[in-house]
């Protein structure tokens, strides 16, 4: 049976969600600092949608984690009164301050990455000012075509892709393990898919298979598929998350 917290917005009524602009110093490789803070008497099993982002987070009492890009849904056990506060680093910024590929941290948890007593926002900043570095030309590059592949809902292949960048396919392939940590293929799956979850959330009835086209899909079934693996639930139980709010 399913959990009536996660339905039609109740979740709501036990988190609280903020997000917050960081300093100007690191607005070049933060996308933004978030705090979601929870209070559960019983366990909940909060479900985590994935964005190709690396992710810095700490919990009170404990020493922050790195947080490679994840490929797919995660969950979470919440439970009792606590808080994390996140840093969601900005695409291909992270190659220089890892000193290595992006992809050798993808689906990874790199605990202790930091010292005890980081108590809050501004402690926190001061921590990424110490172990975040300029990203490279490559990485800028990687960055500007995420960006282009999210802003471009016509992009469904990744032989387009690469066709509007000027580069072959192996070529950018190897440029997203370094800079990304998922592949291309990955990144315009994630993208498309971020498509139906705005339909879904937009007055009127969607033609499933109609989307499935316009999104490069053989059929319906194949676009359910994806959209379950990536998700963790076909899109009418996701979107049961969210409706009324």
């Amino acid at each position: 049976m399913r959990d009536p917290r996660e339905l039609a917005g109740a979740w709501a009524r036990h988190q609280r969600h903020a997000f917050i602009a960081p300093a100007p110093d690191l607005g070049a490789l933060v996308a933004h600092l978030w705090c979601v803070e929870w209070d559960y008497d019983e366990p909940y099993r909060q479900k985590i949608v994935p964005y190709p982002n690396v992710h810095v987070t700490v919990r009170p009492g404990e020493r922050p984690r790195l947080q490679g890009v994840v490929t797919g849904h995660v969950e979470r056990e919440l439970v009792g009164r606590s808080r994390v506060v996140g840093a969601q680093l900005k695409v291909g910024v992270f190659r220089s301050s890892l000193g290595g590929p992006v992809g050798d941290v993808t689906d990874r948890v790199v605990d202790d990455w930091g010292p005890d007593g980081i108590d809050d926002v501004d402690a926190f900043q001061a921590h990424l000012r110490t172990v975040l570095r300029p990203p490279d030309a490559a990485g800028l590059e990687a960055a500007g075509i995420v960006e282009m592949i999210r802003t471009d809902p016509g992009l469904t292949r990744v032989d387009a892709v690469a066709a509007a960048c000027g580069v072959g396919v192996r070529s950018l392939q190897r440029l997203f393990v370094e800079h990304v940590g998922v592949t291309p293929k990955w990144v315009v799956r994630r993208y498309r898919l971020h498509e139906v979850t705005e339909r879904m959330g937009a007055p009127g009835v969607i033609d499933w298979a109609a989307l499935a086209a316009e999104l490069g899909y053989a059929d319906q079934p194949h676009l359910v598929r994806d959209f379950t693996r990536m998700f963790g639930e076909p899109p009418t139980a996701y979107a049961a998350r969210y409706a009324g709010r």
